[in-house]
């Protein structure tokens, strides 16, 4: 569908690289919003001070960088693929 896809979070490059390890490697790039913590979160609204984390959520943007779709997700649920497909076929 010549997307790309970034997974970001709060959490620090080590943890990140363990994380992508023991899942036995990703297809996609994980960023790191560690330092300054959480920059990336607060520009677009997500980042819970309290807990020092991004909340789980999407972003899809065209190919101008414009925000086409976003989701915010409850704690401890995980995006679906089938959710988000029709979404970027639509963009």
């Amino acid at each position: 569908m010549n997307v790309e896809i970034l997974q970001i979070s709060a959490d620090t490059i080590p943890s990140l690289k363990t994380w992508a390890e023991q899942l036995g490697g990703l297809p996609f790039p994980l960023l790191s919003d560690y330092w300054p913590h959480g920059v990336v979160g607060q520009a677009y609204g997500i980042f819970n001070d309290e807990r020092g984390i991004d909340a789980r959520s999407v972003f899809l943007l065209d190919a101008n960088g414009v925000i086409r779709y976003s989701h915010l997700y409850a704690q401890g649920t995980i995006p679906e693929s089938a959710d988000l497909l029709p979404r970027l076929a639509a963009i």
